[in-house]
């Protein structure tokens, strides 16, 4: 049924349709504090549908294809954000169990031991045995006294610490966001783990695999936000370490957060272009047609467990506009 409705709403040829799944982590087992994030149980039985309804494909030849006019019906790409260590010891040998391929869009900043700071956010609050946060004198003083939960407890009560956290980094300078979470880390009393993201040896490994490998800058900043020059930079230097390391051109890009005119900016675009990448995606819904901006291409992925919901989220986002 779904295969046969697809085949309608993805033609192929001049008219294709490319859906393109945005994904970050596949955890090894469920997590009480995310019970939405994606295990490897439920990203096995993602990749068994994808199979069964979609002719799934490289995202460099699926979009060379596209802007041809030459993509083949129901045709969907696979991309991960940011570089987790998740992504080479749970997603890849699913992904290769079955078949498929994916780009792995890697911030080269946090690799070998590093953090990304909403990581920081999550683990200090995960892993702290105290009850409140007391925020006086520190850059989150504006939260006050945090109430936090017990430990293995207050799942819940935790989740909205963290949440009201990362709302009130998100957004400010990356240099005062390290300020926020070292002095999150500090108050909580924790030591934060050094294996939540790859290494250089995994992100080798993963383009060994057949597997693409694409830049999603250095920090994770919010481009918007940088001047054209630090933007270039963070952008300009990603690429040049993840090509030293794996011997070979990086055409991939992908914008961190990536909502046009909040997270990036048209001059933005014009420094990705410029740096001599083929292609770039953001956060926006839709499926790609051959009258995207390749610098701007649309990615999408349902949050449903059930196989009904996916595939007809799926379908949906095939025909919005």
């Amino acid at each position: 049924m779904m295969r046969s409705l697809y085949s309608l709403i993805s033609p192929g040829g001049s008219h294709g349709r490319l859906s393109i799944l945005i994904l970050h982590r596949v955890l090894a087992r469920p997590d009480p504090l995310f019970p939405g994030e994606i295990d490897a149980g439920q990203f096995d039985q993602i990749c068994a549908w994808l199979k069964e309804w979609f002719c799934v494909l490289p995202l460099d030849e699926a979009l060379r294809k596209l802007r041809q006019g030459q993509l083949p019906r129901r045709a969907l790409a696979i991309t991960f954000d940011d570089g987790y260590a998740d992504n080479h010891d749970v997603a890849l040998p699913i992904l290769k169990r079955h078949g498929l391929t994916a780009t792995f869009y890697v911030a080269t900043g946090f690799l070998n031991g590093g953090r990304m700071w909403n990581d920081s956010v999550i683990e200090s609050i995960r892993l702290s045995h105290r009850l409140a946060l007391d925020f006086k004198g520190t850059p989150l003083e504006a939260l006050g006294s945090l109430q936090i939960g017990e430990q293995g407890r207050d799942a819940l009560v935790r989740r909205k610490a963290i949440d009201r956290v990362i709302a009130e980094i998100k957004y400010r300078a990356p240099a005062e966001r390290q300020d926020c979470v070292h002095a999150l880390a500090d108050r909580a009393g924790v030591e934060l783990p050094k294996d939540l993201m790859m290494n250089s040896a995994q992100v080798r490994a993963l383009r060994e695999q057949g597997m693409l490998v694409g830049a999603h800058t250095v920090s994770h900043p919010i481009l918007a936000k940088l001047t054209a020059q630090q933007a270039r930079a963070e952008i300009g230097d990603s690429k040049d370490w993840l090509e030293a390391l794996l011997g070979e051109p990086v055409r991939q890009f992908a914008y961190p957060n990536g909502k046009p005119g909040e997270d990036y900016l048209p001059e933005t675009v014009d420094v990705v272009r410029s740096l001599g990448f083929d292609a770039a995606v953001s956060t926006v819904w839709g499926a790609a047609r051959m009258s995207n901006d390749p610098f701007q291409i649309p990615r999408f992925t349902p949050w449903d467990r059930s196989r009904f919901k996916f595939g007809l989220r799926l379908a949906e986002n095939l025909v919005r506009r």
